[in-house]
């Protein structure tokens, strides 16, 4: 007889999306891994400001998540919202390196995290769609392992064009376009979506009595989960400035974004997978306590060594949470309605984004660097508490 026990395979649409954000994350993270550096050393930008633009940025693009995911319910398709996505973060990356204020750095950040927010919510239903339940946590990893590799490459080719042009960070910009457009060409041609029943539909906007009270308690309980872990999760840019502020020289501060993503991606799918198996709600718990540890060891550093252990720290808490969380929205919600819950989830991370990463920069300029990372602790634990008070609750 045959094994039917054996598990389903990753569909060939998982794999053609995990492809399309490994080249997106290698062009966004040559630029992303430069950029807090050029904007602080070159155009002189304050720590507020900093934190304002990522924040009002990452805001942008989760704030974006919750009509775009809404709308690929409504059109049925997801593909073409995410070529138009894709798209606009691909036209953004020429602008970085001719960018000469803040100003224009803040309109080329917005335009590339806003094509960010109109693809992520429709990119991770798509994956809902087309994946079988008894593997769904091991898509969702699957995906972002592959979007971490790129994350990995990205600030590695950063380093060596670096060294390579004599740190010349805008010479450097300028490569990562290439990426970028093989990321639209494979999302034109290897991605395809699953053929969707026609059915009578018409666009409401999410944020509506009706839509919202069809979601049960178990969503809303993840969407508060994932607002507090974001509270504590502020843009990557401190762990950037962190490390040149503890002596990196200017052509090696990628190697930053390179040790996060080497550890983000080796624990993303595995966390993932192991998922399906013993329960998602502990692994997202060892998540939070790695996001203390890695606060606290940023908060203490006194050398490249010690920061390089908190980032590797704060790369792993990323492969124990980001998953795991979008795996629980999927699990949480109902299959004609996967495009709303992730961008509704989307939405209330994205106010939690941009207070964090305003409180972060305003912390640094006020205080120092040590009282940013012990905030961001104290908000780990928030979190935490929230997610162990739950089971303490469960009979």
């Amino acid at each position: 007889m045959p094994d039917t026990s054996a598990a389903p395979r990753i569909p060939r649409t998982v794999w053609a999306l995990g492809f399309v954000s490994l080249f997106m994350d290698v062009s966004s993270e040559m630029v992303h891994s430069l950029l807090p550096a050029f904007m602080v050393g070159t155009l002189g930008i304050g720590m507020l400001t900093l934190g304002l633009i990522e924040g009002v940025s990452e805001a942008a693009a989760l704030l974006v998540k919750v009509f775009s995911g809404a709308l690929s319910d409504y059109l049925g398709k997801r593909k073409l919202l995410l070529l138009f996505g894709y798209g606009l973060a691909a036209l953004s990356k020429p602008l970085f390196p001719l960018a000469q204020s803040a100003e224009l750095v803040f309109g080329a950040r917005l335009l590339d995290r806003i094509g960010k927010g109109i693809r992520g919510a429709p990119r991770d239903a798509l994956i809902a769609d087309v994946a079988p339940q008894a593997i769904r946590g091991a898509c969702f990893g699957l995906r972002q392992s592959m979007d971490t590799l790129g994350a990995f490459v990205g600030p590695l080719l950063a380093i060596l064009l670096m060294l390579w042009s004599g740190d010349d960070i805008a010479l450097v910009l300028w490569f990562a376009v290439l990426p970028a457009l093989l990321c639209v060409a494979m999302l034109a041609f290897g991605v395809a979506e699953p053929g969707q029943a026609a059915t009578a539909r018409r666009f409401r906007s999410p944020i509506h009595g009706e839509a919202l009270r069809q979601f049960s308690p178990a969503y809303w309980w993840v969407v508060a989960v994932g607002a507090v872990f974001t509270l504590a999760r502020f843009s990557e840019a401190f762990l950037v400035l962190r490390a040149q502020q503890l002596g990196f020289p200017i052509a090696w501060v990628p190697l930053v974004m390179v040790v996060m993503a080497a550890f983000y991606m080796l624990s993303a799918y595995p966390v993932g997978k192991w998922s399906d198996r013993i329960g998602r709600e502990r692994l997202l718990g060892a998540g939070l306590v790695l996001l203390v540890l890695a606060d606290l060891m940023l908060a203490w550093a006194e050398s490249s060594g010690t920061v390089l252990i908190g980032v590797a720290l704060w790369g792993l808490h990323m492969g124990f949470s980001q998953g795991i969380l979008a795996t629980l929205v999927a699990d949480t919600t109902p299959a004609e309605l996967k495009g709303t819950a992730f961008g509704l989830f989307n939405l209330l991370s994205g106010v939690a984004l941009l207070l964090a990463s305003g409180i972060a920069g305003w912390l640094w300029q006020t205080y120092d660097a040590a009282t940013t990372f012990h905030a961001g602790a104290l908000f780990s634990m928030a979190a935490l508490a929230l997610l162990l008070g739950r089971g303490a609750r469960r009979p």
